[in-house]
């Protein structure tokens, strides 16, 4: 499943969607890891904005502090059934993930994993379609956090993630608006796997997975080598 992505530099992220009083504030990253703070979209009042949530759902339920699990991915098949999405599904408290690419890992025929950095030929910021929910500490500390949702691979995606066969549930731009304000029947027609033709995908080194390093453009580069 997808556990690093790269955000979008923010002047951006808030050019490409017209977002009404930001309220968000960060500074772009190449290796996003789970429970970091990310930039997500929102619908509040009928206009965009703009928040920052934890990366790793924190149910309401859980007086504001996490689960334990690793709730960053949520599969498209049970948004109604799983315990942990149905309420943020059932209260439409959907949003938007920005991105400006992710990454997957392969599986070589020898056994080696490496991971692929994925980014879209036709735009530069994109959004993924996410689940959040809002839970309250016992101080009244408010904690924001928010999971993606990943459908079956396409083509593509299939090659390069060949163990899960799973991608980001990659947005349409015409698709946005339902998502985000749509019916539950609308919003789930738009969670399909998005098309192969217009992905790009390259391996990077294996310094991404060294969480410390560099956070920088660097990590995107082709890998050297085979």
């Amino acid at each position: 499943m997808c556990a690093r992505f790269q955000t979008p530099a923010q002047s951006a992220a808030e050019r490409y969607w017209q977002l009404i009083d930001p309220l968000w504030r960060y500074e772009q990253s190449w290796r996003v890891l789970p429970t970091d703070p990310v930039p997500v979209v929102l619908a509040i009042n009928g206009q965009r904005t703009g928040r920052m949530m934890r990366w790793d759902l924190v149910p309401y339920r859980s007086h504001g502090e996490p689960t334990g699990k690793v709730l960053i991915n949520a599969k498209v098949e049970n948004l109604e059934t799983n315990y942990f999405w149905k309420g943020p599904w059932d209260r439409r408290q959907r949003c938007i993930l920005s991105m400006a690419g992710f990454y997957e890992p392969h599986k070589f025929e020898d056994g080696r994993k490496e991971p692929f950095y994925v980014h879209l030929a036709d735009r530069e910021v994109f959004g993924v379609a996410g689940l959040w929910d809002r839970s309250v500490k016992a101080d009244g500390t408010e904690v924001l956090s928010c999971a993606l949702i990943t459908t079956p691979a396409n083509e593509l995606m299939a090659q390069i993630h060949n163990e899960k066969l799973r991608m980001p549930a990659v947005l349409r731009e015409e698709d946005h608006d339902a998502w985000l304000r749509g019916s539950a029947a609308e919003a789930k027609t738009v969670l399909t796997p998005y098309p192969s033709e217009v992905m790009v995908t390259w391996q990077v080194s294996r310094r991404l997975y060294a969480n410390k390093g560099p956070n920088d453009a660097s990590l995107i580069e082709p890998a050297e080598g085979p």
